[in-house]
C-alpha cells in the first residue's frame, strides 16, 4: 500500500503540524506535500528529502511571507500535487489541502482542523482586519465569495472526513454537508516524573498564534487591568500591536522553542484560552502539567476543560469578563487537583491518537502494522 500525506503548509510548528507528525510517525515512508516549506524552520521534524512543495516554493522569499497576495493561486497549487501513485491519500487541512485531486482507485481520507475560517465563519473579520478601503475591500470579498464556492466543491473530492472535535465535525455538516468521525487530536503530554516537579511560579501563560481571531489583546487588556502578571508566547502579525498594548506586568515573548515552552508550562499558575478555537492544544498541553484552564466558552474547549475540575469558562469577550473569570480561577485555585487535571488531558494523548487513526485505516480495508 502507498500513502502520500498533505498539509496546507509547513512553515510553522503549531497544533496542526503536531498531527501530521504523529501520521508521519505512522506512516514514515510516506512522502509529504505542502504548499510552501521553510526548511530552516521544519526540517528537524520533516526532513527536505520526505517533502514535495508546489510551484509556489519557487517565487521569491518576500512574496512566499505575504501568503495573502497569493491566495488566487493557492488552490491551484494544491490541484497540481501529482498523486497517481498512492492508493492511500491523508490530507491534514484546515485550507487548501484537501482540494488534492487524486484517481479513482485511491482514498482520501482528509483530517480536518477546520472547514477554512477566512471563508466561512471567519470571512467578515478577515477581510475587515486587512483595512484595505473601500475599492479593495470589494474585491476581497468577491475573491473569498469565490474561493468559498470552490471551497464547498472541492470538498466533495474528500472521501472520508475526520474532524478534531465534535465542533468542528458541526462546521463540516453545516458547510460541506458531509459526516465525519471525530478523532481528538494527539498532544504531547510530560512524563510523570515531569508532571510531578511542577511548580506554580505565580504567573498566568498563554501560548498561541498571535492573530486576530485567538482575541490575545482581550486577555492582554484584562491583565493590563488586573496587573497580575503574564507571559504570552507565539509569533504572528499581532506581535507589535501586543508589544504596545501590554502593560509593565505582561511579557510578550514572541517565538520559543519546545523546550523553553514545556518550562513556562510547568511553572505557571495558570494557562488563558481567550479565544474560540476549534480544539485547542495548548490548552490540554497545559493540563498535562496540572495547570487549570480559563477558555472561552465556546468551541473545541467545551470538550477538553471540565468547569470547576480541570478549569473554568467565561462567555463574554470583554476584558471585564475574562477578568471576572481570572478571578474566578484564583478563588477556586486550592481546589484544582493537578493529579485530576492530569488525568483528564491523559483522553487527548498521542498513543490514543494513533490507535484510532489505525483502527480507522483498517476499517477501510487496508492491512496496515
Amino acid at each position: 500500500m502507498k500513502v502520500a500525506l498533505v498539509h496546507d503548509y509547513l512553515i510553522r510548528l503549531g497544533g496542526a503540524e503536531g498531527v501530521l507528525l504523529e501520521l508521519y510517525n505512522l506512516f514514515p515512508e510516506a512522502p509529504i506535500y505542502t504548499l510552501l516549506y521553510d526548511e530552516r524552520k521544519m526540517s528537524q521534524w520533516f526532513p527536505p528529502q520526505k517533502v514535495q512543495t508546489s510551484f509556489l516554493q519557487k517565487f521569491p522569499k518576500f512574496l512566499k511571507s505575504r501568503y495573502k497576495h497569493l491566495l488566487p493561486l493557492l488552490p491551484i497549487a494544491a490541484e497540481s500535487f501529482d498523486l497517481r501513485d498512492f492508493d492511500l491519500v491523508i490530507s491534514s487541512s484546515s485550507a487548501f489541502a484537501k482540494s488534492i485531486i487524486t484517481r479513482p482507485g485511491t482514498i482520501h481520507i482528509c483530517y480536518c482542523h477546520s472547514p477554512s475560517r477566512f471563508l466561512w465563519d471567519w470571512s467578515h473579520e478577515y477581510v475587515k482586519d486587512m483595512h484595505l478601503g473601500f475599492v479593495r475591500s470589494v474585491l476581497a470579498r468577491t475573491l473569498v465569495h469565490y474561493l468559498r464556492i470552490w471551497d464547498k466543491s472541492s470538498s466533495k473530492r474528500v472521501d472520508y472526513f475526520i474532524a478534531n472535535s465534535r465542533a468542528t465535525r458541526d462546521k463540516i455538516k453545516k458547510y460541506y454537508r458531509q459526516d465525519a468521525k471525530i478523532i481528538y487530536p494527539p498532544v504531547k503530554l510530560p512524563s510523570f516524573s515531569e508532571f510531578i516537579e511542577a511548580r506554580d511560579k505565580n504567573y498566568f501563560l498563554i501560548i498561541s498564534q498571535l492573530t486576530s481571531y485567538k482575541k490575545i489583546d482581550l486577555a492582554v487588556e484584562a491583565f493590563n487591568k488586573l496587573k497580575l502578571p503574564l507571559v504570552v508566547i507565539g509569533e504572528g502579525p499581532d506581535y507589535k500591536k501586543l508589544l504596545k498594548l501590554a502593560a509593565p506586568n505582561i511579557h510578550i515573548l514572541g517565538w520559543r522553542d519546545e523546550k523553553e515552552k514545556n518550562k513556562y508550562l510547568k511553572n505557571c499558575t495558570a494557562f488563558i484560552f481567550a479565544g474560540e478555537d476549534d480544539f485547542g492544544i495548548a490548552p490540554v498541553e497545559a493540563m498535562g502539567w496540572g495547570k487549570p484552564v480559563l477558555a472561552f466558552g465556546a468551541g473545541g474547549a467545551l470538550e477538553t476543560v471540565l468547569r470547576g475540575a480541570t478549569g473554568e469558562f467565561f462567555y463574554d469577550s470583554t476584558p471585564e469578563i475574562l477578568a471576572d473569570g481570572v478571578r474566578r480561577l484564583r478563588d477556586n485555585l486550592s481546589k484544582y487537583s493537578p493529579l485530576v487535571i492530569r488525568k483528564w488531558a491523559e483522553r487527548f494523548c498521542q498513543e490514543k491518537f494513533r490507535q484510532e487513526i489505525m483502527d480507522f485505516v483498517k476499517k477501510l480495508g487496508y492491512n496496515v502494522n
